[in-house]
């Protein structure tokens, strides 16, 4: 019985510790008690996408103004933890487009590093083709899953 009583005791100790973990923010996030500084923060960082041309991943010069403004948020935050997540459109293989959205993730992880963002903040993940933004079968559509989004995923 002091065994299992013992058992018990850790199993609500470390459940205890994980359920203290801060949640991620998904745009619009607030969290109580989070200063108003933290807040808007976190929200430039996860607003404004980085849009790619058509098999293309390289960062465009709109969108390195974008990424600054990211880093420097970053910097000042250094708390902050974020995901870039690498998307494309419908068109291509499966297997492509994975590559493709890895390579993108990549390229804006690479130039906020650059820019003096710790790789600790980061990590990237590729979606591929299985994330779009918006639906539709024709350019229109397609320039916008194209992209690179940003997830605050620790505070």
């Amino acid at each position: 019985m002091k065994r299992f009583a013992l058992v018990l005791a850790l199993v609500v100790a470390l459940a205890a510790g994980f359920g203290c973990a801060k949640k991620s923010a998904e745009p619009g996030y607030v969290e109580e008690g989070m200063s108003a500084e933290m807040q808007a923060a976190i929200q430039q960082i996860t607003d404004g996408r980085v849009l790619f041309a058509f098999d293309q991943y390289t960062i465009q010069p709109e969108y390195q103004e974008v990424l600054k403004t990211k880093a420097e948020l970053m910097k000042r935050y250094n708390t902050i933890r974020v995901r870039i997540e690498g998307n494309c459109d419908e068109r291509g293989t499966q297997e492509y487009n994975l590559a493709l959205g890895e390579r993108r993730a990549r390229a804006a992880y690479d130039y906020m590093v650059t820019l003096g963002v710790s790789p600790s903040q980061l990590e990237m993940i590729s979606y591929g083709k299985e994330n779009p933004a918006v639906q539709g079968h024709d350019e229109s559509a397609w320039s916008q899953n194209r992209r690179d989004d940003f997830r605050v995923i620790a505070h």
